[in-house]
């Protein structure tokens, strides 16, 4: 039977870790699973949980962290240093997997030696909130090579993968490496790439793999639209720059990704923009501060960076507008709603097909 090496690191997620720590032990019949926890120095007693858990059950094993190392290196840790199953992954203490989810992508990397990391759909919700019954039957497989997946991810210019929901070869990980340090904010990302390069991609349709609970401390939290959209460059960059003798018409994925960050830029400028009169106005004063002025700084830098992904912008008629800081005419306006309802069916279709 494949074992899977559950790392699950922890920092002041200790009234979480019970629920986290069964999600992966009680429920996923007929899987044999260990579970690392890793306190990195946690000061709400984390650890002191961590240790009852492990009390009870010998499967789980606690690591206390005497000063905080950050989550890249707590992160490797567990999985470099760690994980010896056959295949492992990576829970936040304030996630949790769904039932069955481990015996789901454990049986498509059994069928599927070519396959080196698995994942499905991941349900958000708010913390306080009851998450709703996480599906469970499986749909069927989709096996994409790692070049066609990552040929999606440039196209999109997106990550469509949270992380609970993912599940590695533990040979593959040890291969590729861990997380990478010098990319704090997007190192899940460019890390599930690099799987993709050097191995292929497997997506288990119609269930729901992981719960990704929404809380304040979440470290997706307080990213300005221009900074994600840098940190998501710097990462495909990244990406081509270190594994492109692996992939096929590298030139193609640049452009690929250029045109659409560039395209998402404007977008953004234009919903910045299109704020600015509610800030002008006494309700918007009110509401924002009396000091509050239209982010018309932010727009000029989004059509700057938009210009620099993909220079052919200057073409659209939003940038036109939004470059002479006019208002948004009805054509402008319509543009923008439909931009975001393609963003909107494309992230449905990341979420239930996998793209």
């Amino acid at each position: 039977m494949s074992s899977v090496s559950v790392v699950i690191p922890c920092y002041n997620y200790g009234h979480f870790l019970e629920q986290a720590v069964s999600s992966v032990l009680d429920d996923q019949p007929g899987v044999d699973v260990r579970v690392l926890i890793i306190d990195d120095a946690s000061p709400d007693g984390s650890v002191e949980v961590a240790r009852r858990l492990a009390a009870r059950d010998p499967r789980i094993e606690v690591v206390a962290h005497q000063t905080n190392q950050g989550n890249i290196a707590t992160f490797n840790e567990g999985l470099l240093e760690w994980a010896d199953g056959d295949y492992c992954t990576l829970l936040s203490a304030d996630d949790r997997a769904t039932p069955g989810a481990l015996g789901r992508a454990r049986d498509l990397l059994d069928a599927h030696p070519e396959v080196g990391l698995v994942y499905g759909h991941s349900v958000w919700y708010t913390d306080g909130t009851t998450p709703p019954p996480a599906r469970t039957k499986v749909r069927g497989w989709s096996v994409w090579s790692g070049q066609r997946w990552l040929e999606h991810r440039f196209r999109q210019a997106e990550n469509p993968i949270t992380t609970p929901e993912v599940v590695v070869r533990t040979s593959l990980q040890q291969r590729v490496g861990g997380y990478d340090p010098q990319m704090p904010k997007a190192a899940d990302m460019e890390l599930f790439m690099r799987f993709a390069a050097y191995g292929a991609v497997g997506f288990l349709r119609g269930v729901d793999q992981a719960y990704y609970r929404l809380h304040g401390a979440n470290m997706s939290k307080a990213v300005s639209p221009l900074m994600d959209l840098v940190q998501r460059r710097e990462v495909f960059e990244a990406v081509l720059d270190r594994y492109g003798h692996a992939l096929a018409d590298v030139d193609h994925l640049r452009d690929s990704v250029h045109r659409q960050l560039g395209r998402e830029a404007l977008w953004a400028a234009g919903r910045v923009h299109d704020r600015g009169p509610f800030r002008r106005s006494e309700l918007g004063r009110r509401l924002m501060g009396a000091g509050s002025n239209p982010e018309e700084g932010d727009v000029e830098e989004l059509l700057a960076y938009a210009v620099e992904c993909w220079p052919d912008v200057k073409r659209a008629r939003l940038y036109r507008q939004l470059e002479a800081q006019r208002p948004l005419g009805p054509l402008d306006l319509m543009s923008l709603v439909n931009s975001k309802r393609e963003w909107w069916l494309r992230r449905r279709a990341w979420k239930y097909r996998g793209y």
